[in-house]
């Protein structure tokens, strides 16, 4: 797989940062045949990691019922300028992804 990194934006407010991130992920359920009528293994993200300025925040675990190329979004509390908020992925193939933004 051509892994793609995280695309993440956010916006500082305050002391509130709220992000929003684009997962470029198959996000296969290992239901789903081919045209063939072949199944397509199961591949979908397991963990998902966010981090500020190092120090975990927020994990998440996912499984096979989240969409294709999944859309996140949270609130930072506490956030000020400079700031960096990291969010990552690994997946059930042991893929991993990740994409950082500085506040």
């Amino acid at each position: 797989m051509d892994v793609k990194p995280i695309k993440i934006r956010g916006r500082l407010k305050g002391d509130t940062a709220s992000i929003k991130c684009l997962m470029p992920h198959p996000m296969e359920t290992g239901v789903r045949k081919d045209l063939d009528g072949n199944k397509i293994p199961a591949h979908y993200i397991e963990t998902v990691t966010c981090t500020k300025n190092g120090e975990v925040f927020m994990t998440a675990d996912w499984g096979a019922s989240v969409s294709k190329d999944p859309y996140l979004g949270f609130v930072v509390a506490n956030a000020k300028q400079g700031d960096v908020i990291e969010v990552s992925w690994e997946d059930n193939l042991g893929n991993t992804s990740s994409g950082d933004l500085t506040l």
